[in-house]
Formats: C-alpha cells, sequence, structure tokens
C-alpha cells in the first residue's frame, strides 16, 4: 500500500500536508475563490474490506471515521456557494465485487441503509440539518456515464435535502453497460450513456 500511494503522489503531485501535517493523506478542500469548494475524498484507503454490506452497525464504513468528522467540519465552514463532493466511488450504483460482496457504498436492498450506506445516510442528515446548502457529488468508478437525481420522496432513508450525483468513469477505459440503482437514498437515473454490452 505504501509504495501504491508514493507512486500515485509521484504521478500526480500534490502540496505535502493540505493542512493535515502529513503527505500520505489524499483527502482534501480545494477552495476555487467565493463561488466553489472541492472536496475531494478518499474513498479506497480507510474502508472496511468488500463484503455483502449489510451490516447494521458499521463504524468504519467506505469513508472511516475521521475522514468523516473532517468532513463534516469541512462543509460546515465552507462558505462557497458550491460544495462539489468529488468522490471515487458512486453513491446509489450497485457495484458488485464477485457474486456475494459490493465494491461501492449500495448493494442493492432498497430498504433503510446498511453497511456502507450508514455512514452516507449520517453525513447526509448531518447535511441537512446543519442546513448545508449547493452540494453536488461527482462520482467514478463505473465505465459510463450518468446523472442521478437524490430525493427523500422517493427514498427509504428521508432525513437528507435532495441532491444531484453526476458520474463519469475512466476516458480510456472500455464501457460497460449501466449498473442497477439502489432504492435506500431515491435515486432517478435522469441521464445513462453506456453501452449495451462491455466493449473491452
Amino acid at each position: 500500500a505504501a509504495r501504491s500511494v508514493r507512486a500515485f503522489q509521484e504521478y500526480v503531485p500534490l502540496a505535502p500536508s493540505h493542512g493535515s501535517g502529513h503527505r500520505s493523506r489524499m483527502y482534501r478542500v480545494v477552495h476555487h475563490g467565493p463561488l466553489l469548494d472541492v472536496f475531494v475524498l478518499d474513498m479506497r484507503s480507510y474502508r472496511n474490506a468488500n463484503s455483502p454490506n449489510r451490516q447494521v452497525d458499521d463504524a468504519t464504513g467506505i469513508l472511516g471515521a475521521e475522514q468523516l468528522r473532517w468532513l463534516k467540519r469541512s462543509l460546515a465552514a465552507s462558505r462557497a456557494e458550491w460544495k462539489v463532493i468529488a468522490a471515487d466511488m458512486p453513491l446509489g450504483l450497485v457495484v458488485p465485487d464477485g457474486a456475494t460482496n459490493f465494491e461501492a457504498v449500495a448493494q442493492g436492498d432498497p430498504g433503510a441503509p446498511l453497511g456502507r450506506e450508514l455512514q452516507i445516510a449520517e453525513l447526509l442528515r448531518f447535511v441537512k440539518h446543519r442546513r448545508i446548502t449547493g452540494t453536488v457529488w461527482l462520482t467514478a468508478d463505473v465505465h459510463y456515464t450518468s446523472a442521478q437525481h437524490y430525493a427523500p420522496e422517493r427514498a427509504a432513508f428521508k432525513d437528507f435535502a435532495p441532491f444531484w450525483e453526476f458520474v463519469s468513469g475512466p476516458l480510456a477505459a472500455g464501457g460497460f453497460p449501466a449498473n442497477a440503482l439502489d432504492g435506500t437514498f431515491g435515486p432517478d437515473r435522469i441521464f445513462v450513456r453506456a453501452p449495451d454490452r462491455a466493449n473491452v
């Protein structure tokens, strides 16, 4: 893992600390004046192992406890008009890892939050209750492009404000058909551009 982090940092140079005091931390906020703050997340380094993702209690989740605390503090402190959350994994798209495990947040159960969804539910609830406005999610990982609108009236978990997620995967890799949606946070796929079958 240490060599992977070093290779990434040498290929995509980052400022040494981003206020964290140590070089290896990837998550950070990038300020672009009064209109835009970009919150760059790391959804791979701190998460629990891929699993069926149906735990009723999950303190580690996909962000880890410290990154979640940092994100809440940073979002609450932001005065930018737009708060773009740049995440490397999608929220409501079901991303399988083998026959029984899941790679991202969702696991296909459209009911109350389970597993990694618990941490996202906590964050969405925090954003609503703190009246943080202008949040938009940019996510990746899947090999196609889509736009989902999330709204509590369509969701099993209802304690959040509506928001958008825009997904676009790697540009230089083959494409795959669109993934199924998990109804926990009430996504509605407004746009999708994906091949009918894998073209790798």
